[in-house]
Formats: structure tokens, C-alpha cells, sequence
């Protein structure tokens, strides 16, 4: 029988060794963070995107991506503008410097990404990997008692 708490350690620990591994190469080359590269990569992805839509990409509350979208404006990476047709909500886009750090920082990011999840694991096992995450994601965000569902107040 699988150890529920050994697996829940291992993949806490292993997010955690990730994350810091990966941001600490991208401040190192790129001058930036994990946080900041994962917000522009979402926002360079989402057509007119809002904050609600980096919200729910992150499972994080509106109010975090809002404040997240606020540190990306005022670094000059990203600017609000007016939604053409909802008049609640703001379309979040990428700047001339925020799109050149993105060519910078995400070859890195990828680069790390290759270290530490593709050179280890066989294309099968990352394969493997990658549909039982996605399942416990969908899985976590149907729950009806979840945290995600912080999300889920009116787009902003």
C-alpha cells in the first residue's frame, strides 16, 4: 500500500526544490522571479486576459493576481487597459520590455525545467507524471470545499 503522507512529502518538498531551484537560475541570468515569469507567461498565453483569468491559471484569489498584476505594472512589464466590452473588467497586456523579458527568461526557465523534470525521468515516466498531476488538479479544483474556489468571484 502507498504511504498517502510519504507521497504528499515527497511532492511538497520536490514543488519546493523546484521552485527555488528554478527562480534562483532565473534572478540569477534574468533579473527576475518564478513569480514574475509564471504571471507573463499567463498573460502572453490568454487572450485579453484579465486578472480573474491569471487568477484561476495560478488557483490563487482575485485580489492576490490583482496585487501580483499591480508589481508587473509598476516594474513596466505589463499595463491595464479598458476591456472593449465589459466595462467591470480590464484586459491585462505585455509591454515592449515585458515581452523582451519573456524572450530573455523563458529559454531559462526552460532549460531548468529540462534538468530537473525531463533528464531524470524516461518520456513515459514524465508522461505518467504529468497525467496523474493533472488529474489530482481536476480532481482538487471539483472538490466543492477546495481553496481554489477563492477564485470565483466577479472578473475583474
Amino acid at each position: 500500500m502507498t504511504d498517502l503522507r510519504q507521497v504528499f512529502d515527497d511532492l511538497v518538498r520536490f514543488e519546493t526544490m523546484l521552485w527555488t531551484a528554478v527562480d534562483a537560475r532565473l534572478q540569477e541570468t534574468s533579473s527576475t522571479t518564478l513569480a514574475s515569469l509564471n504571471m507573463l507567461l499567463i498573460i502572453d498565453a490568454t487572450p485579453n486576459c484579465r486578472v480573474f483569468d491569471i487568477a484561476r491559471a495560478l488557483a490563487i484569489t482575485v485580489g492576490g493576481a490583482s496585487q501580483a498584476v499591480d508589481r508587473l505594472e509598476k516594474a513596466g512589464w505589463c499595463v491595464r487597459r479598458a476591456h472593449p466590452t465589459d466595462r467591470r473588467s480590464s484586459i491585462v497586456e505585455l509591454t515592449h520590455p515585458g515581452r523582451a523579458l519573456l524572450a530573455r527568461a523563458a529559454p531559462v526557465f526552460d532549460e531548468e525545467l529540462d534538468r530537473l523534470l525531463s533528464a531524470p525521468l524516461s518520456g513515459a515516466d514524465l508522461g505518467h507524471l504529468a497525467d496523474s498531476l493533472r488529474a489530482l488538479r481536476r480532481s482538487a479544483a471539483a472538490a466543492p470545499d477546495t481553496a481554489t474556489k477563492a477564485t470565483s468571484p466577479r472578473p475583474n
